[in-house]
């Protein structure tokens, strides 16, 4: 779904609710935090899930066929239904009930999941949203209308309606491998999406009195049951989205006969429902690079005005997808293209629906940026594997499968602003990306909305930037999260959150994680390793349902890189990155220093090296008499020192020994003219914001030439707090700039930068020695000095 990006600056209470948490291995100190490895923080692999991230040998999923019939009442505004389910459980688990989503019950004001915000007396309001509180509610006549629900053979099925979930009670267990098959008869009233809200329902044209309906979450749909929660029946409050299972589809749509519909799948009845026009302009679509428009712009407008009591019935059929969404009205212009697919040469029929009102934009741009999306998104993750991809104008922006609701309206002129083109591009391209994600790699959006809207968010970024590289993208670039970042701690959450508990929904869920992998990919792991990682992800999780560990483990297990630390800073925490240039110091060598003479030292031979304090374990092993020590039964163990060390060989050890150093060496002419313009610059950086980031530099020297240098966020693992790096130029710097393209999401770049010609720039001088040739003392070898061997005259 997309959401445009609001950054609220009022204060907001904080609430309760499960978020994953950022645990410290070594809460207190200045190391040992950031850096560890994330533990017991994820899931424990199983033959589910593994370590790699990828599938276990024992994984599972569970499955749904659906057969429906709808009838759409246009002037009722009423859609009735009929559904034949049959659901297979590949769980190893017995199951005695079943979860079914009534998600049309959010419009209920009586049976909604019950999720009030809260509410204060505005300063100001109009007539139509004033009136007067009614205790007790009365049912505004919204949501779901069960009339039957019976297994295969017509038997009453008991079921239990709870607020958005509906559970039905299986006659006996259903066990593994077994398959039930069960039928749902419904109605509901569709409301007024402009009015109501919410993902579905109509919109009326009062110009010429028409509906345009996007039928949503308009069936009964089968919850999710999996190996890491059992049942998915968490309530649908209008936010966090659907958790939804695999299936085969057949739907037969009836509508006024001058509808023209669009559906999830292929429609399978084109000769019956389509004038022999508009069937011939369908067939050269499908084979033309270029869109067509299979139902004219003369053709809707003539529609709009006549209002036919006929019917129609479309039948749409859809392979292994997780849900099935249409619309329908008599205002759509209809044009569409082939488009292939080169990763696995599918041909795809790329198409868009739009009224009137939208077609100055939607006939340039609609289905070629869905022919875009599609050939992108499969470059990066996997290739498309459906035989459609459709975009239809709705004021909307919403996604299932194959079919998607976005937005982008001209003037009444026909004109329109860039502002508006570049927003309609957005959502098309949004939209059509979450085929991908959730559709294919099906997340639960329920619990993670940033693992379909996050990482569907980054890619959109990816496929906007390969349409146009003057884009300006809102998403993805890290200097376009730092106002979210700066906020006060209760206006944030970390990633890792419940998708009811997000007070900046489009930030937390959308911009942060899609910053976060744009980070990964150019400025942590570098795009080659990055996109194997990410493609390698996708593929392992297409057609099954992922987590984030699933995900997080992927990423390392096929780049080789360890990124606890960016998980834990940028999913599971909230600090910000706010790395600051503290000091520079600036110092030369001393090209003049005196080099050390030689010197005589007095020393003393080593005593015994024992330990000054018997520790308890050696006196109770010496006191046990079943303990044999190794040297005490072999004689040719018992040297010198074992000896020396009992008492049993004599030294002098306040006899004084004499060793001779050897005097330094003095720089020569050439070593002075070889570091004559050596300045040594030590940087200090300070982590004010607490997230660790790689330090990225420019340097630029006083003769206009410039240097770049990163060190990886590593830097940091000793002491998360402060760091220093030292360089050594022949060439005087004369300004410093820490992130100078702004890839870290840094909030505050007043802090980033040093110049030579600042207040409190003095330069020092360090001493420079000259280093003797030959190797210095090896490990383990003689230090030069008598030891007790020689000073008791043994060998």
């Amino acid at each position: 779904m997309k959401l445009k990006v609001i950054i609220l600056s009022f204060s907001v209470f904080a609430y309760t609710g499960f978020t994953a948490q950022n645990i410290q291995n070594n809460p207190g100190s200045n190391h040992g935090n950031k850096f560890e490895q994330l533990g017991t923080i994820l899931p424990t692999p199983n033959i589910y899930r593994t370590a790699s991230g990828a599938p276990g040998h024992g994984y599972w999923q569970n499955r749904a066929d659906y057969n429906i019939t709808a009838y759409l009442d246009e002037d009722k505004r009423n859609l009735k239904g009929s559904e034949t389910v049959t659901y297979y459980n590949n769980s190893p688990d017995d199951l005695d009930y079943i979860w079914l989503q009534l998600d049309e019950n959010e419009h209920s004001n009586i049976r909604n999941a019950g999720y009030d915000a809260s509410s204060v007396l505005r300063p100001s309001t109009t007539d139509q949203q004033l009136k007067a509180t009614e205790l007790p509610v009365k049912d505004n006549g919204y949501g779901v209308s069960l009339e039957k629900v019976t297994d295969a053979s017509g038997n009453t099925l008991k079921y239990t309606v709870n607020k958005t979930m509906m559970r039905i009670d299986l006659p006996k267990v259903l066990k593994k491998g077994e398959k039930f098959v069960f039928k749902v008869d419904w109605n509901y009233n569709i409301s007024n999406r402009m009015k109501m809200g919410g993902r579905g329902g109509y919109e009326n044209f009062p110009e010429d009195g028409n509906d345009l309906y996007t039928m949503t979450q308009w069936y009964p749909r089968m919850c999710v049951y999996s190996d890491f929660q059992g049942w998915q029946n968490h309530q649908f409050t209008g936010r966090g989205e659907f958790a939804l299972v695999f299936g085969d589809f057949k739907v037969s749509v009836n509508v006024p006969s001058d509808h023209i519909v669009g559906g999830t799948g292929e429609c399978k009845n084109y000769d019956q429902v389509l004038t022999s026009d508009q069937l011939s302009r369908y067939r050269k679509a499908e084979n033309a690079s270029e869109p067509i428009e299979i139902v004219t712009l003369d053709e809707a407008k003539k529609a709009e005005k006549n209002h036919s009591k006929q019917r129609k019935t479309w039948v749409f059929e859809a392979k292994d997808v997780r849900d099935f969404a249409w619309t329908s009205s008599r205002k759509f212009v209809w044009d569409g293209m082939r488009v292939t697919i080169p990763e696995n040469n599918n041909k795809v029929m790329a198409m868009s629906f739009y009224p009137k009102e939208s077609y100055g934009l939607y006939r340039k741009f609609s289905t070629k940026a869905v022919a875009h999306t599609i050939k992108t998104y499969s470059e990066f993750t996997i290739p498309y594997p459906y035989p459609v991809a459709q975009s239809v104008e709705a004021a909307n922006g919403m996604e299932y499968p194959m079919i998607c609701f976005n937005f982008g309206r001209t003037e009444k002129d026909g004109t329109y602003s860039e502002g508006t083109k570049n927003g309609m591009l957005g959502v098309i391209i949004h939209e059509v990306g979450h085929n991908f994600f959730p559709m294919i790699i099906n997340s639960d959006e329920r619990q993670w909305a940033w693992m379909d809207e996050g990482l569907n968010t980054f890619t959109e970024y990816l496929t906007e930037e390969k349409w146009d590289n003057k884009f300006p993208s809102k998403r993805g670039p890290a200097w376009t999260i730092v106002d979210y970042m700066k906020l006060p701690k209760d206006q944030l959450e970390p990633i890792m959150s419940n998708s009811e508990n997000i007070v900046q929904y489009g930030p937390n869920a959308y911009s942060k994680p899609a910053t976060g992998l744009n980070i990964l990919r150019e400025t942590i792991m570098g795009r080659e390793l990055f996109d194997k990682a990410f493609k390698t992800y996708a593929k392992r999780w297409a057609f099954k349902h992922p987590e984030p560990a699933d995900l997080f483990r992927t990423m390392e297990d096929a780049s080789g890189e360890d990124l606890d630390w960016f998980w834990r800073g940028w999913f599971y925490g909230t600090d910000p990155v706010d790395i600051a240039i503290d000091k520079v110091t600036v110092a030369v060598p001393n090209l003049e220093t005196d080099p050390k003479a030689a010197a005589e030292v007095k020393y003393q031979v080593e005593r015994p090296l024992v330990n000054s304090f018997e520790d308890l374990s050696k006196i109770r092993n010496r006191e046990d008499k079943n303990i044999k020590f190794y040297v005490d039964t072999d004689k040719a163990a018992q040297d010198f020192y074992y000896k020396y060390d009992r008492g049993q060989e004599k030294v002098d050890n306040n006899k004084e020994y004499t060793i001779k150093t050897e005097a330094g060496l003095p720089l020569d002419a050439k070593d002075k003219e070889k570091f004559k313009n050596i300045t040594g610059y030590q940087i200090d950086f300070v982590n004010k914001g607490g997230l660790v980031m790689p330090i990225i530099l420019e340097f630029t020297f006083e003769d206009g030439s410039k240097l770049y240098d990163k060190s990886a966020a590593q830097i940091w693992r000793l002491n998360e707090q402060k760091v220093s790096k030292t360089y050594y130029f022949e060439k005087k710097v004369k300004s410093i700039q820490l992130d100078p393209m702004r890839e870290t999401a840094d909030i505050d770049t007043n802090n980033n930068f040093w110049s030579s010609t600042g207040s409190g720039t003095e330069t020092s001088k360090f001493q420079l020695f000259k280093q003797k040739q030959e190797g210095g003392t090896v490990r383990g070898g003689s230090t030069g000095k008598v030891n007790p061997m020689q000073a008791a005259g043994k060998s």
